[in-house]
Parts: C-alpha cells; sequence; structure tokens
C-alpha cells in the first residue's frame, strides 16, 4: 500500500473508531436518563446526525454542495406516511419504499444536474427542495397540505425506539467506513480534490457523483421515514430551508469530511439548540455565527481541531522523554 493510501487508512480507521466512541456513549445514556423527554431530544439528534451524515457524503466526501437533505427526509417521511394514508401498506414495506423512491429522485435529479458546479448546484437543488416542500404544501387533497399527515408508529416505547435509531446510526456508520475504504470510495475523494484530474485518469466523474448524490438522498429519506414514524406526523415544515441551515451547521461545526464530525455536531448542534431555546431563541444567531467562525478560522471543524492537537501533545511528550 502506497504511503498516502496508508496514510489515509489510518486516519479514516481512528476517525471511525472516535465515531464508534461516541455510539457506544449515546447506548449508556438511557442507563442514566429515563426522562421521555430527554431520550426524545437525543433521538432527534441522532435523526439530524443521520441527515449530516448524508449530507456529508455528498459534500465532504466527494465535493457537491446540495442544498436539499431536509427535502428529501420531507420526501421520504410523505412516501411511508401517503402509502399507509392511501393504500394501507404496512411499515415494513413503506420504509424500504421511502428508500428506493428517493434514492430514484436522486439518481434523476443528479443526472441532470451535477454536470453543474458551484453555486449554480447549489441554487438547482434549492430550486428542487421549494418545489418539492411547495407542492407538497398545497396538494391539500393527497398530502393533507399544512394540516399535516399522520404517520402510524413503529412502537410505542421510547426507549426502543432510542435503540433503533442508534442501531441505525451505527449501520449508516459502518456503510460510510467500508464505501470509503474502498475504490468508489477513494473515487469520490479524487473528483472533491480534482475533478479535472480525475477524469483524465478515466473516472467517469458524472456517474460516482451520481451514485454519491442518489446515495446521499437516499439516507435523508430513509431517516426523514424513520423520524415520521416516530413523531406520528409529518408536515412540510420538514423540508424547509431552515433544517438544511442547520445539517450544513452541524457538518461544518463537527467536521466536515470525517465521519465523526457529524455525529458529534449534531449532538452538540441540537442539544445546544435545545438549551438555548430556554433562555430566549437565540439559537440562529449563535449557529450562525459559530459557522462563519470555523468557515473562516477552523475549516476542519472540532474533530479537526482535536486531530491536529493530539499530534502536537504527543511529540511534545516525546520531546519531554527524550530529554529526560
Amino acid at each position: 500500500m502506497s504511503a498516502p493510501r496508508n496514510l489515509w487508512a489510518n486516519r479514516l480507521r481512528t476517525d471511525f473508531q472516535a465515531a464508534l466512541g461516541m455510539i457506544v456513549a449515546l447506548a449508556c445514556i438511557p442507563l442514566f436518563v429515563s426522562s421521555p423527554y430527554l431520550l426524545g431530544i437525543v433521538i432527534v439528534s441522532m435523526y439530524f446526525a443521520m441527515l449530516a451524515m448524508g449530507w456529508n457524503l455528498l459534500a465532504g466526501f466527494t465535493g457537491q454542495f446540495s442544498l436539499a437533505p431536509a427535502a428529501f427526509a420531507m420526501l421520504g417521511a410523505y412516501t411511508t406516511g401517503l402509502l399507509n394514508f392511501h393504500l394501507k401498506t404496512p411499515l415494513a414495506l413503506g420504509l424500504p419504499a421511502a428508500v428506493l423512491a428517493t434514492a430514484f429522485i436522486g439518481w434523476v435529479l443528479g443526472r441532470l444536474i451535477l454536470r453543474l458546479r458551484g453555486p449554480y448546484l447549489a441554487l438547482t437543488t434549492l430550486s428542487f427542495a421549494e418545489i418539492a416542500r411547495v407542492v407538497i404544501s398545497n396538494s391539500y387533497e393527497f398530502t393533507r397540505g399544512d394540516r399535516g399527515l399522520n404517520v402510524p408508529t413503529l412502537m410505542q416505547s421510547r426507549l426502543g425506539y432510542y435503540y433503533l435509531f442508534l442501531a441505525v446510526l451505527v449501520f449508516m456508520l459502518i456503510g460510510l467506513y467500508l464505501l470509503m475504504r474502498s475504490k468508489v470510495g477513494r473515487f469520490w475523494l479524487a473528483i472533491r480534490d480534482d475533478s479535472i484530474g480525475a477524469e483524465t485518469r478515466g473516472i467517469d466523474v458524472v456517474r460516482y457523483k451520481t451514485l454519491a448524490f442518489a446515495l446521499s438522498c437516499a439516507m435523508c429519506g430513509f431517516a426523514g421515514a424513520l423520524y415520521g414514524t416516530f413523531s406520528q406526523l409529518v408536515s412540510p415544515e420538514l423540508g424547509l430551508l431552515l433544517q438544511t441551515g442547520l445539517v450544513i451547521s452541524m457538518v461544518v461545526i463537527g467536521g466536515i469530511g470525517t465521519l465523526s464530525g457529524p455525529i458529534l455536531g449534531a449532538l452538540l448542534v441540537y442539544l445546544s439548540s435545545e438549551w438555548l431555546r430556554e433562555i430566549g431563541g437565540v439559537q440562529l444567531i449563535v449557529f450562525s455565527a459559530l459557522v462563519i467562525l470555523f468557515a473562516r478560522f477552523f475549516r476542519t471543524g472540532i474533530w479537526g481541531l482535536i486531530t491536529t492537537w493530539r499530534p502536537r501533545e504527543k511529540s511534545k511528550s516525546d520531546t519531554a522523554t527524550e530529554s529526560t
């Protein structure tokens, strides 16, 4: 294995182990917290972690900036809800249908727009997200519009939902880890770093961009469908641009282009937002300022700061040992 590839594999392994450590910590929370309200807050933060992981796959690992993760979560939730509402489809079929539907929409949309770059791609996905939200909001006879759509629940136990969301989070994390270790993952990184250079080396750039886009959409769609069964109500508010902004801030603050960053950012941002809501609802101002701060001075996010701090501390300890 070449030195750069070996270095990337080591970093990815460390990143994956840190993410697993956070998930183990999450698994222990119900041992000390029994409040359904507090468990519900952590469940919603895990929902946002899934969205953040899906968006990070596209933006952090492939370099494609989308403004539609919340819209695809909304589409996934409505796919499951509408199938049950109109056709009485059980959730065992409705949840996989949400994955397939959002992956298909993502694939078709990706084939149409992923030749665009920079702000054009972002604006196109933003337009799609707003169109989808407005159509759902105005289709009262089919989607019930702003009144919301009732969705059956998978289980009555709040603790059961907690560990279900945790299991899905683990599944997504392991899947991303294996993908980024594979040839496909290396192609995505090559496209992110230099799409023209990757194309000249024979990589089908549009194809692999579209694959990343479809997979990202499927992850967001499944997260939205799962959240719909938890809240038992889906509405167009799931697709608001505000929700997408929250997802982006989680990834930027936690660490874009990493496995642990989206999970860390989702937990910090959402739990902090709940706390800030109680003291005046200034969370939007605080997180907007943090995104600007991290984007300007700490582009690798909190996880990047941790990984750069550890080698410095290790080198200092090694120097001190040698001097003695």
